[in-house]
């Protein structure tokens, strides 16, 4: 039996104009838009006997073309799936989303085992049936919660709520004695199959749990449980307390080698970079040193033109030989006071003065 999933409602076909927004054909597969409004409900689907049903009107099931095609408002296809929900997950959510979406206009009744039957016939639960039927309450594909539902569904049951189908995974759930509980249904045509979801189911969870006990149970006694609540022995409590200080030494440990790891990152960085800037200014000082000390260097052009300075200051300049000849002045002659005669001299003086006539009348000769 197929089953038109949200995919096969969304399917439209290929427009004639070609390409929609961004390039896309509606056959690529891509959703409608919606609108923004709320599509969940505000409250909780209501039990079943809180629901009047109109008992007045004859309860003639639909068949199966009948509910594909559509039926009318006022007359949906009432599908019924069952279960005993603990640990409220993804697979069951999407179990009765499948269920919701087997027709047009479907209305979704969920029953949901008790605690006697649910440990009779299955084993203990985690959740109560108080808290398992709230959480299917909450689910926005549920239109109906029964709360107490039969582990096998009577004709009388199936009469009662009015169900045209029954919706629940195709394989064999032996249970009760039987081979498959919904056997009696497969056979009267009102079973409709939904998927599975694979990697998630309660066995699943709890499997968890159990594998990874020491984990959960050191972490309530972190947040406050007692070792009685948790059913924890003395010794098992003092074990988990000491693995966590020692959880803790070692986050420590760990923390301060990840830290001196990045402090010696740091360094390394920090060396590279002093080692670049050295020989950086190293080439730059070289060249420097090169440019001004070297064979072609500024100090040799310096040395040069200061040597050459230096001579030119010590050499004389020799005068020009076109110079004209100044005369000389004859010297002045030095007259005792209040005398007309020349003061008498030493033979050396004689001698000079003699000289100095002989200097003058040379020098009155040549004029």
């Amino acid at each position: 039996m197929d089953l038109p999933t949200s995919s096969r409602l969304n399917s439209r076909k290929r427009r004639k104009d070609g390409s929609g927004p961004n390039g896309a054909t509606e056959l690529d597969g891509i959703p409608p838009k919606m609108s923004r409004r709320s599509l969940g409900l505000r409250e909780p689907a209501p039990f079943s006997d809180e629901v009047e049903i109109d008992y007045s009107k004859p309860y003639i099931r639909v068949t199966y073309e009948e509910a594909m095609r559509g039926t009318p408002l006022d007359r949906p296809v009432r599908v019924y799936a069952d279960g005993i929900f603990d640990l409220f997950h993804s697979g069951h959510a999407r179990a009765l989303m499948q269920a919701k979406n087997l027709f047009p206009n479907t209305y979704l009744i969920v029953g949901v085992c008790s605690d006697e039957l649910t440990h009779n016939f299955k084993g203990f639960t985690v959740m109560n049936e108080n808290e398992r039927y709230d959480a299917v309450q909450h689910c926005r594909y549920v239109d109906e919660v029964v709360r107490n539902a039969p582990w096998t569904l009577t004709p009388e049951f199936l009469a009662e709520h009015r169900i045209d189908f029954v919706a629940h995974d195709d394989i064999p759930y032996s249970s009760a004695g039987s081979d498959d509980v919904y056997k009696h249904i497969k056979e009267a045509g009102m079973f409709a199959p939904t998927q599975r979801t694979e990697g998630i189911s309660t066995s699943d969870i709890i499997t968890r749990i159990v594998r990874d006990y020491d984990v959960y149970a050191r972490r309530n006694l972190q947040r406050g449980y007692t070792a009685k609540e948790l059913n924890v022995s003395f010794i098992n409590e003092k074990k988990y307390h000491l693995q966590e200080r020692v959880d803790k030494v070692k986050k420590r440990v760990k923390d301060v080698e990840e830290k001196s790891k990045e402090f010696v990152q740091k360094v390394e960085e920090k060396s590279i970079d002093l080692i670049q800037k050295w020989e950086e200014k190293s080439r730059e000082f070289i060249g420097n040193f090169l440019e001004m000390f070297g064979p072609e260097g500024a100090l040799k052009h310096m040395l040069k033109e200061g040597k050459g300075r230096m001579l030119q200051a010590i050499s004389p300049k020799q005068s020009p030989s076109s110079s004209p000849t100044h005369d000389r002045s004859p010297s002045p002659t030095f007259r005792w006071p209040f005398s007309t005669k020349t003061p008498p001299s030493s033979p050396a003086n004689r001698s000079r003065n003699e000289s100095a006539v002989t200097y003058d009348i040379s020098e009155d000769e040549e004029d």
